[in-house]
């Protein structure tokens, strides 16, 4: 277990399966009441740039050969925007039965050397709070930047009825967003991000145009998902809210949200109430064999607390962005602690941190 190694941007099938199986083996011992991701989401992930950043990947021979990797890791190096002097680490997992051999930490040291390199200010992570994970961030300088709850909603539980306000209409559409609203839509996510709950976290919103929303959601469809998408249209027909959810594996059972919105011009009508009402019923047409919906919540994000309580969202665990500052010096890298387990895994979305509803506004 000596030699680490760096997968291409398109790695092999033998790859994959090896990624998966890690990735697969430590979410069920860490966390064995959530479905796993599927194969079609490990290679999508692998195999599909995310808009407007790069990932560097490494693995950790198994001692076994034949078992493919004992613990991979995820680097995304943001390279424009707010954050293109920052990094996520979007997944650092090492297989239960290899954990405390230092294993987690050889792969921090070299993504520590990568952001040297790349002159990274900052690195964050989502990590879930009292597990592996946290004990392993804090060793290493980590500080919780975003407090967030996870919250889940039984589909099948819920029935709220849509209602939008007189001259109000929908627009709804799977996939990736329609060309004729690519501009409108991109600037509702632009005024609505401005003020969306960020912490202590380096950098601000992404800026949002045309191209940039029209790459995110294709990128969906190209990584195996499926992304439908309920906006809310004012009287003169400019976007004034919206709801995505995410379906990352064709036999998925547990959907994903990404981002809700409400413009701040259209607040205080219920639109971000009635935009994910309406995507309930749209979810159970297209996707009956979803279960759930799962999503993250920053704790001072009142308004978007108060809708999904309404909408029967329950709190599943406290998560949280964590993050390193980096010192002024980028070629100083400081080891980490030696046999420390790595987290399980800390997966995020193209364009968010973990699928959130994260922006103010109800």
């Amino acid at each position: 277990m000596s030699d680490l190694l760096r997968l291409s941007a398109r790695p092999t099938e033998a790859e994959i399966d090896a990624w998966h199986a890690v990735v697969t083996d430590a979410h069920a011992h860490d966390t064995p009441a959530i479905p796993p991701p599927g194969r079609v989401e490990t290679a999508g992930e692998l195999t599909v740039p995310t808009p407007h950043s790069r990932c560097v990947r490494l693995a950790v021979p198994h001692p076994d050969s034949a078992r493919g990797y004992a613990a991979v890791a995820s680097l995304r190096l943001f390279d424009d925007g707010p954050r293109r002097t920052a990094a996520a680490v979007e997944q650092l997992a090492v297989r239960p039965g290899l954990r405390r051999r230092g294993l987690g930490t050889r792969l921090w040291r070299e993504l520590r050397g990568v952001l040297a390199e790349e002159r990274r200010t900052s690195v964050s992570a989502e990590i879930e709070t009292g597990g592996e994970g946290e004990h392993f961030a804090g060793a290493l300088g980590f500080t919780c930047a975003l407090p967030l709850v996870r919250y889940v909603q039984r589909v099948a539980d819920e029935s709220a009825e849509p209602r939008l306000p007189d001259g109000y209409r929908f627009a709804e559409w799977t996939g990736t967003v329609p060309a004729a609203h690519a501009g409108p839509f991109a600037v509702v996510r632009e005024g609505a991000m401005a003020d969306m709950p960020l912490g202590e976290i380096e950098g601000g919103p992404d800026r949002w145009d045309a191209e940039r929303v029209t790459a995110l959601q294709s990128s969906v469809g190209a990584r195996g998902g499926e992304i439908l998408t309920v906006a809310a249209l004012a009287p003169d027909g400019t976007f004034a809210a919206y709801t995505e959810v995410v379906l990352r594996s064709p036999d998925g059972i547990r959907a994903r949200q990404y981002d809700t919105a409400v413009s701040p011009a259209h607040r205080g009508l219920r639109l971000g109430h009635t935009v994910k009402a309406r995507m309930l019923e749209l979810l159970r047409e297209r996707w009956p064999a979803v279960r759930e919906i799962v999503t993250t919540v920053a704790d001072d994000n009142g308004p978007m607390r108060a809708v999904n309580k309404l909408l029967g969202y329950r709190p599943e665990r406290s998560v949280g962005v964590y993050q390193l500052r980096l010192p002024s010096d980028p070629f100083r890298v400081t080891p980490g602690p030696s046999g420390t387990p790595g987290p399980s895994g800390t997966p995020g979305p193209s364009g968010t941190m973990g699928g959130t509803d994260t922006r103010s506004g109800a």
